[in-house]
């Protein structure tokens, strides 16, 4: 498969489920449904416009590098204890099973896309033709 179809895909993948772990915290309470978590509407429309308008290019690839960087933190701050921990005890019960499940999926497909991206940076031309 072509690396940059398969950039877009992890990448498209990768929103959904960061989007959809934010609506599970503030579901769960560890987050507040408050005014604050809208600046999630303008950070996933500019991974949204990077990974689809953006394909192939230079400022598309650093545009999802960072946000896959950033996607990274977020099984970092789960495992360091708000969420994960009580997560895994009912891991059973009101969907704590796919909330650990995308905790997971996050972190493979942050770490996924990072290679992809570099990858796709290192394959582009440095320098602009005459």
């Amino acid at each position: 498969m072509n690396p940059g179809r398969t950039l877009t895909i992890t990448s498209l993948i990768l929103i959904t489920l960061v989007m959809a772990h934010l609506a599970q915290d503030i579901a769960y309470g560890y987050e507040p449904g408050n005014f604050n978590n809208l600046l999630a509407v303008p950070i996933a429309v500019v991974w949204l416009y990077g990974t689809l308008m953006l394909a192939g290019r230079r400022s598309g690839y650093i545009i999802i590098l960072l946000f896959s960087l950033f996607s990274l933190v977020v099984p970092l701050v789960h495992s360091q204890g708000k969420g994960f921990g009580l997560a895994s005890r009912m891991a059973y019960t009101s969907g704590h099973f796919f909330f650990v499940l995308s905790l997971l999926a996050i972190g493979v497909l942050g770490i996924f896309s990072v290679i992809l991206c570099v990858h796709g940076l290192w394959s582009l031309p440095w320098r602009r033709r005459a």
